[in-house]
């Protein structure tokens, strides 16, 4: 079936946002609905806590055969026969705007969310091609980089991994990916580097020798928990407290930890996208649950 066929079965039942998807997906750039709060669809409950091993088109390969909408960037597709399945259909009937995976498309776009981000973006970048937003704009470029969120004041970077609001073809001629952007997302080692909180346990009762005071012990516990944080594609707030939950009831009563061991967690999580902020919300709030 070829998508003008598509495009014309499905046009009488959606003529705005579906139309428009089915014009993106067939220049390449794969679209998804986003319901109201322009936030994407949820998981649905067999794909919860990406129980279902998460969407074949995500970083790691899962196993999840869900037909719907409901991984965030990882479910948009170029196919326009997902775009028009009756799980789809469904979505399309409830969404108030349209997003697009810019990093599948090979595009990297920098949310300028103020005047002062825009004002800055003029004076610095090189020109793209420019979107406008409800507040600001968005500068597009060629080439693909990690997502960030706040890079500077105002300013997001959507790639990878993430998905930007599609607010029409923009302005201008999409130019190459520069080196100042790029930059934007290195952070200085200070900033990436947590320092976390000293941590102080009681010793067992009883003064008994921690049983978990073995090298190897220990670093395989903290390793295995950076993998775990590392490995998150969805739920990555839930994945970290989890974490550091499950670190904290098997060292936390003894002594075994070190500032140097919780840093290399907070620095895991950092890596996902947690600010320092969340990471010893998380922290305090696992020590919390357990009485520590």
């Amino acid at each position: 079936m070829t998508q003008p066929t598509l495009m014309g079965r499905v046009s009488g039942r959606m003529p705005g946002l579906l139309v428009t998807a089915l014009s993106l997906a067939a220049d390449g750039i794969p679209p998804l609905p986003l319901r109201a709060g322009k936030a994407p669809f949820g998981n649905c409950p067999d794909c919860a806590g990406n129980a279902c091993g998460g969407r074949p088109n995500m970083k790691s390969p899962g196993l999840c055969q869900c037909p719907g909408v409901c991984h965030a960037w990882a479910a948009a597709t170029t196919d326009p026969a997902v775009l028009t399945s009756p799980a789809w259909m469904a979505a399309w009937r409830r969404a108030v705007c349209l997003a697009y995976h810019p990093g599948a498309a090979g595009l990297t776009v920098v949310d300028l969310d103020d005047v002062a981000a825009v004002d800055w973006a003029r004076a610095t970048l090189p020109a793209t091609r420019v979107v406008e937003t409800t507040r600001g704009e968005h500068w597009i470029y060629r080439g693909t980089m990690s997502s960030h969120n706040a890079v500077r004041p105002g300013i997001d970077i959507k790639s990878t991994m993430s998905y930007a609001r599609y607010l029409g073809p923009g302005a201008g001629t999409v130019t190459v990916l520069p080196d100042v952007v790029r930059a934007l997302a290195v952070k200085e080692p200070s900033a990436v580097r947590p320092a976390p909180r000293s941590v102080s346990v009681p010793a067992r009762a009883g003064g008994g020798q921690c049983p978990h005071r073995t090298p190897a012990y220990l670093e395989r516990g903290i390793a295995m928990a950076e993998q775990q944080i590392t490995a998150a594609h969805s739920a990555i707030h839930a994945t970290v407290y989890r974490t550091f939950l499950a670190v904290l009831s098997t060292h936390g009563r003894c002594g075994c930890l070190t500032d140097t061991h919780i840093a290399r967690l907070f620095t895991a999580a950092q890596a996902k996208g947690e600010t320092l902020r969340h990471c010893t919300d998380a922290w305090t709030n696992a020590r919390t649950t357990l009485g520590l």
